[in-house]
């Protein structure tokens, strides 16, 4: 199954309920980690632009990025969402 930018948004704005539900201030969150518990990932099919545009597109302006590949594209990309949302 090749993964899309929903499948994604759908995995990552889960994983910001759940923290949040749990009182937390924050959550980081790796695009590679991500990737992988979707599947697909590392793989000659994986969907990494899709993944960290994705994670990049829930950003605003409270949130900041721990950690960026050169490329801006990768299975380093970190990302700090600050909670609530």
């Amino acid at each position: 199954m090749k993964l899309t930018a929903e499948h994604f948004r759908k995995e990552l704005q889960g994983q910001l309920v759940h923290a949040e539900k749990q009182g937390k201030h924050h959550i980081d969150v790796n695009s590679g980690i991500l990737h992988r518990e979707l599947g697909n990932y590392p793989g000659k099919h994986h969907s990494m632009p899709n993944c960290c545009q994705v994670m990049r597109a829930e950003m605003n302006d409270k949130d900041k990025i721990i950690n960026e590949p050169p490329s801006g594209m990768g299975a380093s990309l970190t990302i700090r969402y600050k909670l609530p949302r």
